[in-house]
């Protein structure tokens, strides 16, 4: 009973990754310890289990309702799209945007981790936002023409699998920068094999769940094409950075998003 209470205090104290309010007493129970949030990365899999059951609701109700025109499943995903947004308080794209603007404003480390600093969006990092949302809304807009449940279920496998992604990087890479005040200043330590073990367990299980409600689908092929894109996210934060920022996280979270739609569409 004890070890349940303290999971979900850590799985509350995810809650700083969304504008979902945890407040009141569940707020002042909830551990936002530098220790209790490193524990609770192994929940980063469940947080997208949580934006890609509302998000997908979205893209259901959406098509579901709306005339059955060409249009409809651009205007669902577009929609789901901005609901996860609201959802996030675009804290992953926020991300992309920062480490964008840092890769591309210098190619000399110590100065690309100063430009990350910088809160406003450069010309970098206003074009990766482009890039990343239009991809998003476009591959999530050709899932509906084939099948506007299939796109529901992807859009609930790629939160859970982007969510996950950032869990490798933590394990395997060293947090840089200067600490104070970053975003993943909690997550500079390694994670331990027992937090990352649970959130993996979250993701096969969402893997297991997609499986068995849709066994025609070859969902192989968008967990390859997320995998394919941590990859290149691992490679290029290690050779560019020497290790994971925050922003690195953010980032790689929406690349194996876009990623996991990408690869599903290939193998359809």
């Amino acid at each position: 009973m004890k070890r349940l209470t303290k999971s979900l205090r850590y799985f509350f104290s995810t809650s700083i990754f969304t504008r979902i309010p945890v407040t009141g007493r569940l707020g002042e129970w909830a551990d936002y310890s530098p220790e209790a949030l490193r524990k609770s990365a192994a929940y980063f899999p469940t947080i997208g289990w949580l934006i890609g059951f509302i998000t997908a609701f979205t893209y259901w109700l959406m098509a579901s309702n709306l005339p059955d025109l060409p249009a409809t499943p651009m205007v669902a995903a577009f929609l789901s799209t901005f609901v996860g947004l609201m959802l996030t308080g675009a804290f992953h794209e926020d991300g992309l945007a920062d480490l964008t603007d840092g890769l591309g404003g210098s190619m000399k480390r110590e100065q690309a981790l100063e430009i990350m600093k910088d809160s406003r969006i450069g010309s970098f990092g206003s074009l990766a936002l482009i890039i990343a949302l239009g991809s998003k809304i476009s591959l999530l807009t050709l899932l509906g023409q084939k099948d506007i449940i299939l796109a529901c279920w992807a859009l609930f496998g790629a939160h859970v699998s982007s969510r996950f992604a950032p869990l490798l990087v933590i394990r395997f890479q060293s947090h840089v920068g200067d600490e104070s005040g970053s975003k993943s200043k909690p997550l500079s330590d390694a994670i331990s094999w027992s937090t990352f073990s649970l959130g993996t367990v979250w993701w096969l299980a969402s893997l297991i769940l997609l499986q068995f409600l849709y066994p025609d689908i070859p969902w192989w092929g968008a967990v390859v094409g997320a995998g394919i894109s941590l990859i290149w996210m691992f490679r290029l934060l290690a050779k560019r950075l020497g290790g994971f920022t925050g922003d690195g996280l953010g980032a790689t979270q929406q690349i194996c998003e876009i990623g996991f739609y990408l690869g599903l569409l290939l193998v359809l």
